[in-house]
């Protein structure tokens, strides 16, 4: 949808106004880019059972499945906290059960990582209305005091993480590193797992190396003062398709070129093309 922010002038629109608007500030942030080397992959009994038959075993794919963000204050560093992020991943394993046979089950792996961010203070108390309860005489349960210091909010951003390592170890040879038992893993993180987790049993366990990119902002709800033009207001009218002639509607499609060639016209280096816009290849 196309959207306009004023009615004159080059800029799309001239500042009328100062306006007190409600955002979150991002007070600190850090990127990270981390290697986990040697995380154990707690299995359920199924799992268990294929991985000690195996003969081999790789990693098909890695993802975050969910995090747990705590936050502490930081003594005789006012406005700082530490910051622990508990990452879940579901490794999904291929395994090799003999006789050329693969067959796939998933695990689980955690991580603890932690980081101290500024994040200024803030000891006031924070109330809301409700407008789904707009009662005057609120119910007794509903009532509360809330007099601790308001905390910041930690906001984390994961990229698609990268398995780079593999390794099958015998259970009794000490090996690798682990920061979560089974009796620890949440019930919102055990839904996503068949069977139930087991340790201690079995023969061979599972290690993988993870290759994380991460994004870690400390965030707190401010009252700026901002310069401001017109409304935003929609210019583009919406109009129905037309589902009598589908092949007029595939005919406005452009062909899709970054599916079939590495690259695509618009990513074709200007010193590759010549004077009448086409590949640098010679062909006209």
């Amino acid at each position: 949808m196309v959207e306009r922010n004023g009615t004159g002038g080059a800029s799309g629109g001239r500042p009328e106004q100062m306006c007190c608007v409600s955002v979150n500030k991002v007070f600190d942030s850090a990127r990270d880019k981390d290697c986990l080397e040697d995380i154990r992959v707690h299995l359920s009994d199924f799992a268990q059972e294929i991985v000690d038959r195996a003969t081999a075993v790789r990693c098909k794919n890695v993802e975050v499945i969910n995090t747990s963000i705590s936050i502490e204050t930081v003594p005789f560093n006012r406005g700082f906290y530490q910051v622990t992020v508990r990452y879940y991943f579901c490794v999904t394993l291929e395994c090799c059960v003999g006789g050329g046979r693969v067959q796939e089950v998933k695990g689980l792996c955690a991580f603890d990582k932690k980081l101290i961010l500024f994040g200024s203070e803030k000891n006031v108390s924070v109330f809301k209305s409700d407008p789904d309860d707009n009662s005057f005489c609120q119910p007794e349960g509903k009532l509360r005091c809330d007099t601790a210091p308001t905390l910041p909010t930690v906001v984390v951003e994961v990229a698609d993480p990268i398995a780079l390592d593999t390794k099958l170890i015998e259970r009794k040879r000490p090996f690798g590193n682990c920061c979560i038992c089974i009796d620890a893993i949440p019930d919102i993180v055990r839904a996503n797992f068949d069977g139930n987790f087991v340790d201690g049993v079995g023969v061979q366990n599972v290690y993988v190396t993870i290759g994380m990119f991460s994004v870690i902002r400390m965030e707190r709800k401010v009252q700026l003062v901002l310069p401001t033009c017109n409304f935003c207001l929609p210019e583009k009218d919406s109009r129905p398709i037309n589902n009598d002639d589908p092949c007029s509607i595939f005919g406005k499609m452009q062909f899709p070129l970054s599916e079939f060639y590495p690259y695509a016209e618009d990513q074709i280096p200007a010193s590759r093309r010549d004077q009448d816009g086409n590949r640098g290849c010679g062909c006209k």
